[in-house]
């Protein structure tokens, strides 16, 4: 979620103008910063019904914080710490509640039509991605997304979960390790290489969502 060209010092406008009360202010950064947050939120989660919640979520929690917010970051980069322990907080408290069938879902639909053919199989294979990545270990899950789909640096994502930079390296050595051997044993994800393509090309295959 990296910071606009041209918008740091806009940013720091708003919150001083939100620390105030100013409720438009508030408006202004949600609009300007609404779409990185739906990013993150969605290559953190995969594809979920709950990103919009998450999403509210997260601007609740900026609103609540934001008089806070000290100022010795990039206020984008605080909003980034921001939206990853709530994805996190979100996750730990999925995993605790009892999961309950439910029915197949409905093949995807777009302005009440059917997706092509293609996009069916591959929101299939996506889906398929993510149920890979949850075997991962919370932790080892958390770096994989941040590096190797959203594309953020050991350090970067050292500061955000409050890890030691060799930590990070070393859950993503390990990570990394065990996707490949995940992917080895599904074929059906065959289509999905990022040792081979790249992380812009796996972040690219798994992140379009609907608007």
């Amino acid at each position: 979620m990296r910071a606009k060209l041209g918008s740091v010092d806009d940013d720091e406008e708003l919150v001083r103008r939100c620390r105030e009360g100013d409720r438009a202010a508030f408006i202004q950064l949600f609009r300007r910063h609404r779409e990185d947050v739906v990013r993150l939120v969605h290559r953190m989660l995969g594809p979920s019904a709950d990103l919009e919640d998450m999403v509210q979520e997260v601007f609740l929690q900026v609103h609540r914080s934001v008089a806070a917010f000290k100022g010795t970051a990039r206020f984008s980069t605080w909003l980034y710490r921001v939206t990853v322990n709530v994805v996190l907080m979100h996750r730990r408290s999925a995993r605790s509640r009892p999961r309950f069938a439910v029915e197949a879902e409905a093949p995807p639909m777009v302005d009440g039509k059917p997706l092509p053919d293609e996009l069916v199989a591959r929101d299939a294979r996506v889906k398929a991605f993510y149920h890979l990545l949850d075997r991962l270990s919370e932790k080892k899950r958390t770096v994989f997304v941040l590096h190797e789909i959203e594309g953020l640096a050991p350090s970067e994502i050292a500061a955000l979960v409050g890890a030691p930079v060799l930590t990070v390296r070393t859950r993503l050595f390990y990570a990394r390790r065990e996707v490949l051997q995940f992917l080895a044993d599904e074929p059906e994800l065959s289509s999905i290489s990022y040792e081979v393509e790249g992380r812009e090309a796996l972040a690219a295959q798994i992140s379009r969502r609907p608007v």
